[in-house]
């Protein structure tokens, strides 16, 4: 195998292995242990719909009775000419064991329209909690672009410091050297000194901050950091002004969605509370078989059929208590979507400050660090000819390094606050991303349990 054969396959390894962005975020919305949460908390909800639904469906029972008994029977006939002229009693007495089975078949129907109302309540609350379910992804996918940055950030920071410190190694031996020649005194090898302890504790505190965010990067994303490759902002998916971006928040954000599904339960519940005032009917029909229900009777056997009728007078004043109190909670409900609205403006006009601020922040980085650089050489050059002092150089020096750390600050922020739009106008998600997964559709699991009657395991078979 030639060597450059060699170097193409090392070079395809390292690509293959290599870490995105897409990659990483797809890692998190299939493995982060906060979104699954959810996503079982939004199947929780989906079964208030069947059990709302289960009002509508007949109960059935079966009962059987079995007992010991005594019983002492003593009975008259009353005279009966010509066959009794003078009447008949006759007495039992004994032990028997009576018994019964049969069954109950109860079905409402009507009951002020509770059962419809209820079941469209629980349609809402499903609604509602996959909006929440969308925060949620909001949240993580936020979170999981910025440990991305973060954990890029803080690899370029170590690896600036840890340069810093090579550099600072080589100027302090040529102080020592030109001290040695008699060229510059022991003041020159003393600031020499100190810069090199300066940036050799900040290196260590930069290994420290990457150990903490390489903590974060795996309790987000679910696997550690490897060979992370260069992000880019996702400007292309948000709207392209200020006002396009506060249309979109205060209507696609999940938050105010969610919001607007509380506003339709809290609704429904008025009218749940307000159907205990009207009548009540409900069917039912009962077989029994008794055997031995009395010790002159072997067995009996009843078939009934019966409507019952309930109309409510007067309960004491707690359902229009109760009436009332849900109206209340409608206008509350409806103040929280006006505030949650405000919330949504407010965090898409932050965000976009924020972009633009870190827009500008990189232009300025990059050509701060260009000067630095620029100025590191020119102080250089001059400090050979005798023209700059020691402290001269290593303060150019820290210059550039500041510069660099502004620069790889800026980058971070730039792409952040980008992600951190899109999750203001309820656009960050796996699909807008285009992420290579499999996306949760919570309908699936609704559908399979909406009009499930009789089944104790989950559609995921536990």
């Amino acid at each position: 195998m030639t060597a450059g054969v060699v170097v193409l396959l090392v070079a395809s390894l390292q690509r293959a292995s290599a870490e995105t962005m897409e990659s990483a975020l797809a890692k998190a919305y299939e493995n982060n242990p906060q979104l699954n949460a959810q996503r079982a908390i939004v199947r929780q909800t989906d079964e208030g719909v069947p059990q709302a639904l289960s009002g509508y469906r007949p109960t059935i029972t079966a009962n059987a009775t079995v007992a010991r008994q005594y019983s002492s029977v003593k009975d008259v006939i009353p005279p009966t000419p010509p066959l009794l002229p003078n009447g008949a009693q006759f007495s039992d007495r004994g032990l028997t064991t009576p018994h019964s089975i049969g069954g109950t078949v109860s079905e409402t129907l009507f009951n002020g329209e509770q059962t419809a109302n209820k079941v469209r309540a629980a349609e809402s609350q499903v609604s509602a909690a996959r909006e929440t379910l969308r925060m949620m992804e909001q949240s993580v996918l936020l979170s999981a672009a910025t440990v991305y940055m973060d954990m890029s950030r803080d690899t370029a920071n170590l690896e600036v410091q840890q340069n810093n410190v090579k550099v600072l190694q080589r100027t302090l031996q040529d102080t020592r050297n030109r001290f040695a020649a008699g060229q510059v005194t022991d003041t020159d090898v003393a600031q020499s000194e100190a810069q090199l302890a300066a940036a050799e504790a900040t290196m260590h505190a930069a290994e420290s901050t990457l150990m903490t965010t390489r903590a974060n990067y795996r309790r987000i994303i679910g696997v550690e950091p490897a060979n992370l490759t260069p992000a880019s902002p996702v400007d292309r998916l948000a709207p392209s002004t200020l006002n396009a971006a506060v249309a979109a928040g205060i209507v696609e954000n999940p938050s105010v969605t969610a919001a607007l599904y509380g506003v339709d339960v809290a609704q429904l519940q008025v009218k749940i509370a307000e159907g205990a005032l009207l009548p009540t009917l409900s069917g039912q029909y009962n077989v029994q078989q008794y055997l031995f229900p009395q010790i002159t009777v072997p067995k009996q056997y009843t078939n009934t059929v019966q409507l019952n009728l309930s109309v409510p007078i007067y309960q004491g004043g707690a359902e229009y208590s109760a009436i009332r109190l849900d109206k209340e909670n409608v206008d509350q409900q409806r103040l929280n979507v006006d505030q949650v609205r405000d919330q949504a403006r407010a965090s898409v006009v932050q965000t976009w400050g924020q972009l633009q601020a870190a827009k500008a922040e990189v232009e300025a980085a990059v050509r701060q660090s260009d000067a630095a650089a620029r100025a590191l050489t020119g102080v250089r050059n001059e400090a050979l000819a005798g023209q700059r002092t020691t402290q001269d150089v290593l303060i150019a020096e820290q210059a550039l390094v500041n510069a660099r750390q502004s620069l790889i600050s800026a980058q971070h922020d730039r792409v952040v606050a980008s992600y951190s739009l899109l999750s203001a106008v309820g656009r960050l998600s796996a699909q807008e991303l285009a992420l290579p997964v499999t996306i949760y559709d919570p309908s699936t699991h609704y559908h399979q349990v909406r009009d499930s009657w009789i089944d104790l395991r989950t559609p995921s078979g536990q």
